[in-house]
């Protein structure tokens, strides 16, 4: 009984109106019987419960298929997924110990909320490219998902509650970089929206770092070096000890054409690395939210992506005449 309250509080975390109407469509038409233990759960097998669901259903099928439409769809479910997945799985439990009801609407009600922001997370990720084909991709693999488990809570619940446990471990784990993530993306499209044109180009680089920033890039070995230009950006991927989406400098000191430092500049994170930049080539891209500076290998080598703001594009755009011109000074 556990494994299908907690199963079923997963799913409906992710397509709460899929896992209601399939449910209590399958009661309805009698593909599934019930054992007497769940047998409050055939109140799901009300017409009026299946028409609605339903009906809420094919609403959801479409907004979870257009960009930023999902999102927002996601926005306003973040309270109402969770509370649903509370009272499916009370009804799983049928007249069960009211304190253990209560224990157990919360533990659902917490798993659903760690699909939720699994699902919501994601497409929010996803939704920084305009296309609308991953998105499609997106929803047709959740409710399929939503299928497949349904299935296995109604055959196997004890392997679904180790699945619930599993996932529920991913997220946790995965939390800080999902956070990070979804934060960057709302603070691109909040600059999107609300910063003015860019400049076509940025005459000087700034040179100034956070007092923080600067004992950083100390440690890495710059005593007594100048920093030639210091700019505020974001990793987009390629170093596994900085990760993506963490804000911080991008930092070129005098002397040294042949490397790059990048400096977080968050209150929990300290991290500094240096980045060799003599094998690379520089590209500047222009993406739905942001402006990237791209630094690639011909051999395959991890490419760098740090990203800057859509009204940063002058600056995005000096940045690379910067790093092409140390290119060519001799090392």
């Amino acid at each position: 009984m556990l494994g299908t309250a907690l199963g079923m509080g997963a799913l409906a975390g992710i397509n709460l109106y899929l896992t209601v109407f399939a449910t209590g469509l399958a009661i309805q038409q009698g593909w599934i019987v019930l054992s007497p233990q769940y047998h409050d759960l055939a109140t799901l097998g009300d017409p009026a419960i299946v028409f609605i669901a339903g009906l809420l259903y094919f609403v959801q099928f479409f907004a979870d298929k257009i960009p930023w439409v999902d999102s927002l769809w996601d926005a306003i479910h973040t309270v109402i997924r969770p509370v649903g997945a509370a009272f499916v799985a009370t009804k799983v439990l049928g007249h069960a110990d009211p304190v253990f009801d209560v224990v157990i609407a919360l533990l659902a009600g917490g798993v659903g909320l760690t699909t939720h922001t699994l699902k919501a997370g994601t497409r929010l990720i996803a939704n920084g490219s305009p296309e609308p084909f991953s998105n499609i991709a997106l929803s047709v693999t959740e409710d399929a998902s939503v299928l497949g488990g349904l299935v296995l809570v109604h055959t196997h619940p004890i392997i679904t509650l180790f699945v619930v446990i599993a996932v529920s471990a991913f997220v946790v784990y995965v939390a800080p970089k999902l956070f990070r993530a979804i934060s960057v993306k709302l603070w691109l499209l909040w600059r999107k929206v609300n910063a003015g044109p860019a400049a076509a180009n940025v005459g000087t680089l700034p040179k100034r770092l956070t007092a923080d920033s600067d004992i950083l890039l100390h440690e890495l070995g710059s005593a007594g070096k100048t920093v030639e230009w210091a700019v505020e950006c974001i990793t987009g991927g390629g170093s596994k000890r900085l990760g993506s989406n963490v804000s911080g400098f991008l930092v070129a000191l005098e002397g040294e054409p042949e490397r790059l430092h990048f400096v977080a500049k968050s209150r929990w994170l300290k991290r500094a690395e240096t980045v060799e930049i003599a094998e690379y080539k520089v590209d500047h891209q222009s993406k739905f939210l942001s402006e990237n500076v791209i630094l690639y290998a011909l051999d395959r080598r991890p490419k760098r992506t740090f990203v800057f703001d859509r009204s940063q594009a002058g600056t995005a755009r000096s940045v690379v005449e910067a790093i092409r011109s140390r290119m060519l000074q001799p090392v």
